[in-house]
């Protein structure tokens, strides 16, 4: 089966957002040829001409694919030398790699976070059923769950389904199409790659997402606030940016 066929079964099996894009398929396929040791730490990766035919995809998806395993960590793009397999251990001194750098800068986008993030929360958990609280404890128990297979990719999916299962329980609907606008943005920031390769993070922003849930479970809005920009200002931290507290 080739990667477009895969992108197309794909479909029927995720709910939201419904498909797995072309390039996050792309990027599934050279994750596992990192964890089953096809392509192993130090090892240069092929060119995106031999991988684009080989995967039988364009250039453009490849790119993104590429783009979205360095952000993790995964890889690292080396000038004038190449791409190289880093296996989840970015260089603590390397220069964090921000896609948006043209636009706005990773603080500004950040602050953005706290604040709108923080709001939804506590808008949502005047709204908040079973439903809405098991599908994040699906969401959190799956991120632990991969996380522990060294599967970064869809440690990050649940992670972005967390935070998007929050932001649907707000029936403010102008607080909802803000953050479908720039939520491009924040999910960026929740793909850096010290919260994902730190095991003491890791483990702190999986406690993080259960209080956030156990406030939402009480219908407690000011204390899911609370929680949640403390979650953000927490990672904001591992990415080097200090916060103020809202």
């Amino acid at each position: 089966m080739t990667i477009k066929e895969e992108a197309n079964v794909s479909r029927l099996n995720v709910p939201l957002p419904g498909w797995t894009p072309l390039p996050q398929v792309v990027a599934r396929r050279l994750q596992q040829m990192i964890l089953d040791g096809e392509l192993r730490e130090g090892d240069q990766i092929p060119s995106q001409r031999v991988l684009s035919e080989q995967f039988n995809v364009s250039r453009a998806s490849l790119r993104e694919a590429l783009l979205t395993l360095e952000t993790l960590g995964l890889i690292k793009t080396q000038p004038g030398r190449g791409t190289f397999v880093t296996a989840g251990r970015p260089d603590s001194g390397a220069e964090i790699k921000w896609r948006y750098s043209d636009s706005f800068p990773m603080q500004d986008v950040f602050e953005t976070r706290q604040m709108l993030e923080g709001q939804i929360a506590e808008t949502a958990a005047r709204n908040v059923d079973a439903a809405t609280l098991a599908a994040l404890r699906d969401a959190t128990d799956e991120m632990e769950r991969c996380w522990g297979e060294g599967d970064l990719l869809s440690n990050v999916e649940a992670d972005l389904r967390f935070h998007r299962t929050i932001a649907l329980a707000c029936r403010n609907q102008m607080l909802q199409s803000l953050y479908e606008t720039v939520q491009s943005l924040l999910t960026e920031t929740q793909r850096q790659p010290i919260p994902r390769t730190n095991p003491t993070r890791m483990r702190a922003s999986l406690a993080e997402h259960r209080e956030i849930i156990a406030a939402l479970s009480r219908a407690d809005g000011r204390a899911a606030r609370d929680a949640m920009e403390r979650h953000v200002r927490n990672t904001a931290e591992c990415a080097g940016i200090l916060l103020p507290k809202v």
